[in-house]
């Protein structure tokens, strides 16, 4: 699916169906692509959405909530989306695989 594999600028949100249980399968899909600014999981289970935002190859991933950032955390992609972090202590041209976890705590 084409929209999935570009990085899209604007409100653009691909939601796809999976088997249950399939999270591997889900992962490929997921980091298929050559970009990796941002992802976003939702899911009752906390265990599961944080296996997830270890393995997605993205430089923020949120979990139940999506866009809402702090100011302070580091900012970047992964691949083609930027190489190291902008803003935040950890801004570093060789900590181009730290990621950013938001979670919205009242859903999780």
């Amino acid at each position: 699916m084409y929209i999935a594999q570009e990085e899209s600028f604007g409100p653009v949100m691909v939601i796809s169906k999976f088997k249950n249980g399939d999270i591997d399968g889900v992962l490929r899909r997921a980091n298929t692509t050559e970009y990796g600014l941002a992802s976003g999981v939702f899911t009752k289970d906390i265990s599961k959405a944080l296996y997830i935002s270890e393995k997605l190859e993205a430089g923020t991933v949120f979990i139940n909530t999506y866009n809402k950032t702090d100011v302070a955390a580091p900012f970047g992609g992964f691949k083609q989306s930027g190489f190291g972090k902008d803003l935040g202590k950890l801004f570093s041209p060789s900590l181009i695989s730290h990621r950013t976890v938001q979670i919205n705590e009242k859903t999780a």
